[in-house]
């Protein structure tokens, strides 16, 4: 078959080594509670070898490029319609998946956080994400509260889901290599159902916190609160950065109480 060519505007950078390709597939735990598993963007199918030859999975790939799609048919004509010609970020899951799932690829790096919010908006389906991102964003989504990289995506993944920073991956075991590292990570929901708060507040807050991230969060949220009310709370003197998920639901409660 005619090899599929990386396109740029697409973000894709073919992972050529199998070695590596196995590792991310062995790094998904079906014991989590999932039979489903979603590869996003196969590419030319070096995951997708590996993910269809585990019998305790029922697999599907989703690929947005035509041509990639086309080779993945002459290769996998067994899948059928669990071969997805398709845009992931508008996907219904409702309409391909019932129940829990799991989603794991080589993702795109130019929509890299878009993926993760869309996980984010399915969290109460998505049991488990093993991917490959740019080291960059997997060392933000793995951040702890103090450090640089710290931020919205941090807070939100680590609301609903343990984040393990897996391995670093270097540029040439990719075609063509990025000019960057990458880095597989492993997203597992936790046992929150939901949080214990005003989940849309939350979200309000912390986006609010990190989009002026310089300064004191009395300062960044104060449309959000009853400053007469609050003038005494510690948490709103620091910033965004310094606060754990706990601590934003604890003054996500505080806003809500002294409204």
């Amino acid at each position: 078959m005619t090899l599929v060519r990386a396109k740029k505007h697409l973000g894709q950078h073919f992972l050529t080594d199998k070695n590596i390709a196995a590792k991310i597939v062995e790094s998904l735990r079906p014991q989590n509670g999932y039979r489903q598993v979603l590869e996003v963007g196969p590419g030319m199918g070096i995951l997708s070898d590996f993910l269809l030859q585990k019998t305790e999975y029922e697999v599907s790939l989703i690929d947005i490029d035509t041509e990639s799609y086309q080779y993945l048919q002459k290769k996998y004509p067994q899948l059928g319609k669990r071969l997805i010609n398709a845009d992931f970020l508008e996907m219904d899951f409702a309409a391909f998946f019932t129940g829990p799932m799991a989603i794991i690829g080589n993702f795109p790096y130019n929509i890299s956080s878009q993926i993760l919010f869309k996980v984010l908006d399915n969290r109460q389906q998505v049991l488990e994400v093993v991917g490959m991102f740019q080291k960059e964003v997997a060392e933000r989504c793995s951040a702890k509260p103090g450090s640089k990289e710290y931020g919205i995506l941090s807070v939100f993944l680590q609301a609903y889901y343990k984040v393990e920073y897996l391995f670093t991956v270097k540029a040439g075991v990719f075609n063509p290599p990025p000019k960057v590292l990458s880095a597989v990570i492993r997203l597992t929901r936790n046992e929150k159902p939901r949080l214990n708060c005003d989940e849309k507040l939350f979200w309000q807050v912390v986006k609010a916190g990190f989009n002026q991230r310089r300064k004191t969060l009395r300062n960044a949220v104060s449309s959000l609160i009853n400053k007469e009310k609050m003038t005494e709370e510690p948490l709103l003197d620091l910033r965004a950065e310094r606060l754990s998920v706990d601590d934003f639901v604890k003054l996500t409660n505080m806003i809500v109480a002294n409204r």
